[in-house]
C-alpha cells in the first residue's frame, strides 16, 4: 500500500482517527492526512500592556500548524516577514510532524489553551463554530485593504463558510491555507524505455486501458523470474474514490442522509481495485511491499503510476526520473474524478488580539506577498486565481502539467465523502473493515451488503450529534 508521507494536506490531507471533543460533539479529523501541533501548555496566547515606564509591549500571537519538512520551513519563513511587515506583534509558533497534530489540537481545544491561530480541517468547521471554538473572522477579512478576497479560490473560501445551518454561505470562520488536488502521477522516463506512448493529458484510459498499459509496464527487468517493475500501488484510504466516483457511485447520497455503498457500481469500482492485485498482478503482493513499500518503489523508479500532491512537488524534484500529471482512468461515466482537500487556517474565538490574528490569517493565505513565497517554496498551489494561471503555465518546473491540478480546482475535484458530514467515523469504518476484500478473502459485493448497516447507524448518530450541537 502506497506510504504518503505529510500528506495532508488535501491534505493530508487524513484518514485520521476521529477525535470527541468534550461538550462538543464529534470532531472530524478523516479526510486530511492528519494534523498536528505543539504543546498545549504552551498554546494560549499572551496578553501585552504598557509596562510601568509607558513602553506598550508588544502582542504575542500563537500560530499552531503542522506539515512535512519544507512546508514548515517554508511557513515559518512566511511568519517571519509577517513579524517584520507588522513591527508590533510577535508570532510564536508551534509545529510538529503530522501525525501529532490531531492529538495536540484536542489537547489545546478540551484544556481552553486554544491557540491564536491554528491549522484545523474544514470538516470540523460546524463542530467547531457550535461549540464556540473558532471566531468570525468576517470583518476583519473585508475590512482589510491588503487583500483582495475574490481573488482566492471560490470552491476554497466557501468551504470556511457557515451561517449555523449550511456550510458554504454566511460568515467566514477561517481562510484555506491551501487546496490540495490529489492528481495521478506516472513515469515518463519508464514509458519511454519501454517504448510505450505517453498517456494522453487531455483523454484518460478507460478502466480496461489502465490494466492493460500496466499490465505491459509490469516487468521482470533483471530476469530472475519475479516482477521488480509494477504498474502501480495504490492505497485504497487516498486513491479508491477516483475509481467509484467515475464509476457513477459514492458513499453517501446528496441528502447527506443514507449511504449509498450497497450500489452495484460501487461494488463493480471496488472490485476492480482489488483485482489490480489479487487478478492482474499488476501491483506489488502484499508481501512485496512489506519489503518496499509502493511509496518507496515509485521514489526509485519501480512503479509507473502514483498519485502526486502539490505536497510532494518538492520531494519530486529530486526523482531518479521523468514524471508528469494526467487525469485518473474513467469508468462506466466516462469521466474523470478525483478528490481535493484543503486546511484551513482559523482564528480562537479566545484570542486577546482578534484583528492581529486575523490579520495573520489573510497574510498567509491571501496576500500577494505571502503567497507568492509560499509557491516558490513550491509547498502548494497558489491560492490567488491569477497567480495559479501564470504558475501553471511555466511548464520549465515539474511537473510540465500543473494545470491538471488546477482542473482538479476547477472542473472536477470533489470533498472526500467524510468531510461533508458533522463526523467521520461512518466513512472510517469502511476503510478500517476493508482488508479482507484487497487480500480477496471477500468480494466487493458482500462486502458492501455486510458493512453498509454498520455505516448507516454510524452516520444516523453523526446527524443526531449535529443536531444536538445546534441547540
Amino acid at each position: 500500500m502506497e506510504k504518503r508521507k505529510g500528506l495532508l494536506s488535501i491534505a493530508a490531507v487524513t484518514m485520521a482517527s476521529v477525535l470527541v471533543l468534550s461538550g462538543c460533539g464529534s470532531n472530524n479529523e478523516g479526510g486530511n492526512a492528519a494534523s498536528n501541533g505543539g504543546n498545549a501548555a504552551e498554546s494560549g496566547a499572551s496578553n501585552s500592556g504598557a509596562s510601568n515606564s509607558g513602553k506598550v509591549e508588544k502582542k504575542e500571537l500563537t500560530f499552531m500548524f503542522r506539515g512535512g519538512t519544507d512546508e514548515q520551513k517554508a511557513y515559518t519563513k512566511v511568519v517571519e516577514k509577517f513579524e517584520a511587515d507588522h513591527p508590533g506583534v510577535d508570532v510564536k509558533i508551534v509545529v510538529t510532524a503530522a501525525d501529532q497534530y490531531a492529538t495536540k489540537l484536542k489537547a489545546a481545544i478540551t484544556g481552553k489553551k486554544v491557540p491564536d491561530v491554528f491549522y484545523y480541517n474544514y470538516g470540523d468547521l460546524r463542530a467547531y463554530v457550535n461549540s464556540g471554538v473558532l471566531m468570525d473572522i468576517t470583518q476583519y477579512v473585508e475590512g482589510n485593504s491588503n487583500v483582495d478576497i475574490t481573488q482566492v479560490w471560490d470552491k476554497g473560501v466557501n468551504l470556511y463558510r457557515y451561517d449555523g445551518q449550511v456550510v458554504g454561505q454566511g460568515q467566514l470562520y477561517g481562510l484555506p491555507k491551501d487546496l490540495g488536488p490529489f492528481a495521478l502521477g506516472y513515469n515518463k522516463t519508464m514509458f519511454e524505455k519501454a517504448g510505450i506512448p505517453l498517456p494522453d493529458k487531455d483523454k484518460p484510459y478507460t478502466f480496461d486501458e489502465f490494466i492493460e498499459v500496466n499490465k505491459k509496464l509490469t516487468q521482470d527487468t533483471n530476469g530472475d523470474g519475479k516482477a521488480d517493475q509494477y504498474g502501480t500501488g495504490f492505497n485504497v484510504n487516498w486513491s479508491l474514490q477516483s475509481f467509484v466516483w467515475s464509476n457513477g457511485a459514492d458513499w453517501i447520497d446528496e441528502t447527506g442522509t443514507k449511504v449509498t455503498i450497497d450500489d452495484p457500481k460501487f461494488a463493480e469500482a471496488l472490485q476492480y481495485f482489488a483485482d489490480m492485485q489479487n487478478v492482474h498482478k499488476i501491483t506489488p503482493s502484499i508481501e512485496d511491499a512489506q519489503t518496499l513499500d509502493t511509496y518507496q518503489r515509485w521514489m526509485k523508479g519501480e512503479l509507473a503510476f502514483f498519485p502526486v500532491g502539490p505536497w510532494d512537488m518538492p520531494t519530486y524534484e529530486k526523482l531518479p526520473f521523468d514524471y508528469d500529471l494526467i487525469p485518473y482512468p474513467v469508468g462506466s461515466t466516462g469521466k474523470t474524478a478525483t478528490w481535493v482537500g484543503s486546511l484551513g487556517i482559523g482564528v480562537s474565538n479566545n484570542t486577546k488580539f482578534p484583528q492581529e490574528a486575523a490579520e495573520l490569517v489573510t497574510y498567509l493565505t491571501a496576500s500577494q506577498e505571502g503567497m507568492q513565497m509560499l509557491v516558490d517554496a513550491k509547498v502548494q498551489i497558489p491560492n490567488l486565481k491569477d497567480m495559479a494561471a501564470t504558475w501553471a503555465a511555466d511548464t520549465a518546473t515539474k511537473p510540465a502539467n500543473k494545470q491538471e491540478f488546477l482542473d482538479i480546482v476547477n472542473d472536477y475535484g470533489r470533498s472526500l465523502p467524510g468531510e461533508r458530514t458533522y463526523n467521520a467515523e461512518w466513512y472510517n469504518l469502511f476503510f478500517t473493515d476493508i482488508q479482507p476484500v484487497l487480500d480477496g478473502k471477500v468480494t466487493a459485493a458482500e462486502y458492501v451488503k455486510s458493512e453498509q448497516p454498520k455505516m448507516q447507524k454510524l452516520l444516523d448518530k453523526a446527524n443526531e450529534a449535529e443536531e444536538k450541537s445546534k441547540k
